[in-house]
């Protein structure tokens, strides 16, 4: 049974803020996630405050130095029409189309992907594994923190009462990089990941990897950094055995539970594979024949 909610449509971030302070407020920023819990009584909220009508919540913009500065409540849709952000950002706004159907994609955003802190959110490996960071504002001011920091457990964030998430920060990419996402679901569309890995890659002199970074999903409580699986990539040149390599040692930093989708033992298996695949998805994109 649907609970008694207040709707409440701030048009500033002063008058969120605000809101967002008093008790069994939730914010929402496309309510495609919101919704469906409170109907089926999963989360509990007294107040909804959409946030899509604050206008500094909804841009897209580049920053001083060539990154991108996306408002939280900025949609899915909205960011693919965004021909720029397309050219440069194919694998993240790839992992953000696989929330949903194009609907949804009207209404989801990245800002709520990270918050509403769902161990199998789509989106969120990528922008862990692009350094993106989150611009916070909140009755104590404005902080900023990278997104990793974000979640804390399955359906529970760092921020403090009041605090809004107004805007995720993307750098530069560095030159010859790739970023890609794969997951694996029972259905082939609209279904929750069993397991996901984000990775992203940079090529340096002589076609050694640079700079790498390996992120998980639905393997934790909240995404998993797979540090040492990065390890294993940086210094050395794109092959299918480093890759094997790598998404094997991701496989050991997985952290899985077993459950109705899916054993844990199963769940390392399938960070291992989809690790590798991601991984020779990002060398095809940079040219690379592998060996």
């Amino acid at each position: 049974m649907m609970q008694d909610l207040t709707y409440q449509r701030p048009t500033t971030i002063a008058e969120a803020i605000r809101l967002a302070a008093s008790d069994g407020a939730r914010l929402l920023a496309g309510g495609t996630d919101l919704i469906p819990q409170v109907r089926e009584g999963r989360r509990t909220a007294r107040t909804a405050i959409d946030l899509k009508h604050i206008p500094e919540l909804t841009g897209v913009s580049r920053t001083p130095d060539g990154g991108w500065r996306i408002g939280a409540a900025a949609s899915i849709g909205a960011l693919g029409r965004h021909a720029e952000f397309v050219r440069e950002h194919v694998g993240l706004l790839a992992s953000a189309r696989l929330i949903g159907s194009l609907q949804i994609q009207n209404r989801a955003t990245l800002g709520g992907n990270l918050c509403n802190a769902a161990p199998s959110g789509d989106a969120v490996p990528l922008m862990i594994a692009l350094d993106a960071r989150a611009e916070i504002v909140g009755p104590a001011g404005t902080r900023t923190v990278s997104v990793a920091e974000i979640p804390s457990g399955p359906g529970r964030t760092s921020l403090v009462a009041g605090e809004i998430v107004t805007t995720i920060i993307l750098s530069p990419i560095p030159p010859r990089s790739a970023a890609h996402y794969l997951r694996f679901t029972p259905r082939r569309e609209m279904d929750i990941a069993v397991a996901g890995s984000g990775v992203v890659i940079s090529l340096g002199a002589g076609g050694r990897i640079a700079s790498a970074s390996v992120v998980l999903a639905s393997v934790g409580p909240t995404p998993v950094l797979a540090a040492e699986a990065a390890k294993v990539l940086v210094g050395a040149s794109p092959s299918r055995t480093l890759f094997a390599a790598a998404g094997a040692k991701a496989a050991q930093e997985a952290k899985p539970i077993s459950d109705t989708r899916g054993s844990a033992d199963y769940r390392r298996e399938l960070v291992a594979v989809l690790t590798r695949r991601a991984l020779e998805a990002c060398a095809a994109d940079l040219g690379i024949t592998l060996a």
